[in-house]
């Protein structure tokens, strides 16, 4: 298996040098140039959400794309991530990746297209699968040389259907058992991340807002469950069933928007979210807020968040939750 990631990931490399000397789409994507897995983070992992109980199989994780327009709300499944990604994308709507390894639940979605910023966001994560409804045709062939396992509607048939409460296109779902058969372990979430004590310091919050041009996210902090209650463009965001959506960290991390070369279906820009870097962030838990740096040197490396000082900053136990806020 592991052969089976170099090779791949070593094929990627090379689709990116070519795309590089010929100046096409790929324009500006960072690649990892054949890093190990030194410096992945592997000793700390986050803790499985509170709906489920971890394994120890660490197979890949499951990426889902995650429909976030109001239509498509509320959504199903979102409560069970380890991780949930906020982007921008067209329009400077929103769209969420959640990343499963803790658990599986029965269901997710609604699931919508990638993007390109996904593919280096995903390098953190050993051959992960991504789920997803599909994506822009120039876009597709770098996502089938990616080193991920890309999963649309049809290749399992079993493990997709359309859900009968909303309108398509935001009533398509995914049974992640049916596409994976068991969840791969919290040793599958190999992105930095560190989990222990907080430091010190730090400053009260009672509620933050991180706005995109058209959408906004405010973390509140309810004492009572010693979580952060997500509400989404105002309205307080459950799943199907009801279950608020309510992560143990919230991180707002500072980086670089910039256009893209692909185009939506109307001809607006894609966003770009550069994940590989350095920069701020803001690292929310037990109610309060701390400054802190991220780096990332290279794509296949995960990502760390330090104090001002230097030192390593721990995240609560239980679901991260990262919005990529623009510098």
């Amino acid at each position: 298996m592991r052969e089976m990631v170099r090779i791949r990931r070593g094929a990627w490399t090379a689709a990116l040098l070519a795309v590089t000397v010929t100046g096409s789409l790929l324009a500006g994507c960072t690649s990892g140039g054949g890093a190990t897995d030194d410096g992945r983070g592997h000793a700390s992992s986050p803790t499985p959400s509170d709906s489920g109980t971890g394994t120890s199989n660490a197979g890949p994780v499951l990426a889902v794309k995650i429909d976030n327009v109001p239509g498509a709300r509320p959504q199903t499944g979102l409560d069970a991530a380890d991780i949930v990604y906020a982007e921008q994308v067209e329009g400077g709507l929103s769209r969420l990746m959640a990343i499963f390894a803790g658990t599986l639940p029965e269901a997710v979605g609604p699931v919508r297209s990638a993007r390109e910023s996904d593919l280096e966001v995903l390098r953190q994560f050993d051959d992960p699968t991504l789920a997803f409804s599909g994506a822009q045709r120039k876009l597709l062939p770098l996502i089938d040389s990616a080193p991920l396992r890309p999963e649309t509607p049809g290749k399992v048939s079993d493990a997709w259907y359309r859900g009968t409460g909303k309108a398509a296109p935001h009533n398509l779902y995914l049974r992640p058992r049916r596409l994976m058969g068991s969840a791969p372990g919290e040793a599958a979430l190999t992105t930095g991340f560190r989990f222990g004590a907080a430091p010190p310091g730090g400053t009260p919050e009672a509620s933050r807002t991180v706005r995109f041009p058209s959408a906004r996210f405010t973390f509140t902090w309810s004492a009572d469950r010693g979580r952060w209650l997500v509400a989404m463009d105002g309205t307080p965001t459950v799943t199907t069933d009801g279950t608020s959506v309510a992560p143990a960290t919230v991180v707002v991390q500072h980086v670089k928007v910039r256009k893209s070369r692909y185009h939506d279906v109307n001809g607006n820009n894609s966003p770009y979210t550069e994940s590989v870097g350095s920069g701020t962030a803001e690292v929310l838990r037990d109610g309060r807020s701390f400054d802190a740096n991220w780096t990332r040197p290279e794509a296949a490396g995960g990502t760390r968040f330090t104090t001002p000082d230097g030192a390593p900053l721990n995240f609560a136990k239980g679901q991260v939750w990262v919005v990529f806020a623009k510098e």
